[in-house]
């Protein structure tokens, strides 16, 4: 793709984006360029000292042993209630799930050797970070550990796609990783940016202004071609369907990678809302899908029907000169609730 072509789209991007961001309420920004339009919660970046570091890789692998063991624990118990005290931001709504979709017998994990990309944090950062690559259950997996209130706790975890291979991740000869600036310039998206714009291309798709920066796929224009689909069919039996993502309030974490890119995770919420337009139609009844059922005891509904869901993203992100597009390469998530009468 030729440099003026890229720059245009970008300058278009930056456009929508950026009324997206007016709407939302978040703070007026004017960005230099698209890829780092800034438009959702600021997570810690680290700055070089000589001080000892908020967390040290061998205090994160510690902290991971003990999370997931403890996780192993609560899982077999049924305990809900302390399982979810070990998670945040949108993986606590997804642990929730997981219990109350099984009926109090969440799926179990297997674990294998992880590997840690911890940047460095000086001592009094208020929110460290970090990730790790590890087999869960056999699958490479990305994790986000977070700490808040002097306690850490799992962020996210997206499992690596298959046919995908995880980027290279940047470490010092000290072992630390590189946490990318949420407005970083030299990546072609920036890490506030990509939370927005991949809900952008979901909803628009190939033919959205931003498509040409994220690759097109399952996660990304595939779903637009799947709302549009639903919204005809429901339409063609009398009811009115919409299907609305958002980047919402979960942070993002972003790595440098050897080439210069960045490796960002983040976290997407998806609401599809399903109504009757016509009589006949609430005479019919709205169907529950199967994978909201566990929410809603009733088959059908009359007048409403409403589903949440929340997917966590790892995306791999170049380099700012490179002529490649950012690629999502790993994904987990689902139904986290569904309501309506």
């Amino acid at each position: 793709m030729r440099a003026y072509g890229r720059r245009k789209v970008l300058a278009l991007a930056a456009g929508l984006l950026a009324a997206t961001v007016a709407c939302s309420g978040s703070p007026d920004t004017t960005p230099t360029r698209a890829a780092n339009v800034t438009g959702g919660p600021v997570t810690a970046t680290p700055t070089t000292s000589p001080e000892a570091p908020a967390i040290t890789p061998d205090e994160a692998r510690e902290i991971f042993t003990e999370i997931t063991a403890t996780d192993d624990v609560l899982r077999r118990a049924g305990d809900l209630r302390f399982a979810v005290d070990l998670t945040r931001d949108g993986l606590r709504d997804l642990t929730s799930a997981a219990f109350d979709s099984s009926g109090g017998r969440p799926p179990l994990h297997t674990w294998g050797q992880p590997t840690m990309l911890v940047p460095r944090f000086p001592a009094d950062a208020t929110s460290p970070w970090f990730s790790v690559l590890v087999p869960r259950d056999g699958q490479p997996t990305f994790l986000i550990f977070a700490k808040s209130s002097d306690k850490w706790r799992l962020s996210s975890a997206a499992r690596l796609l298959p046919g995908e291979k995880a980027p290279e991740v940047e470490v010092d000869a000290q072992g630390y990783a590189t946490a990318v600036p949420p407005d970083d310039k030299g990546v072609l998206i920036g890490p506030k940016f990509m939370a927005p714009l991949h809900a952008t291309v979901a909803e628009a798709g190939s033919g959205g202004v931003a498509a040409d920066l994220l690759s097109a796929g399952p996660y990304t224009t595939d779903i637009a071609s799947q709302i549009a689909e639903d919204r005809a069919r429901w339409e063609q039996d009398g009811f009115t369907y919409d299907s609305i993502l958002s980047a919402g309030e979960n942070p993002v974490f972003s790595l440098r990678t050897k080439d210069g890119g960045a490796l960002i995770q983040y976290s997407l919420t998806r609401t599809s809302t399903t109504t009757p337009a016509t009589k006949s139609a609430e005479s019919d009844g709205i169907p529950v899908p199967d994978d909201a059922r566990w929410a809603i005891s009733d088959a059908k509904l009359r007048r409403s029907l409403k589903v949440s869901e929340i997917h966590q993203y790892a995306t791999s992100v170049p380099p700012a000169s490179a002529p490649t597009r950012a690629e999502v390469i790993a994904h987990d998530g689902g139904v986290t609730r569904a309501s309506g009468d």
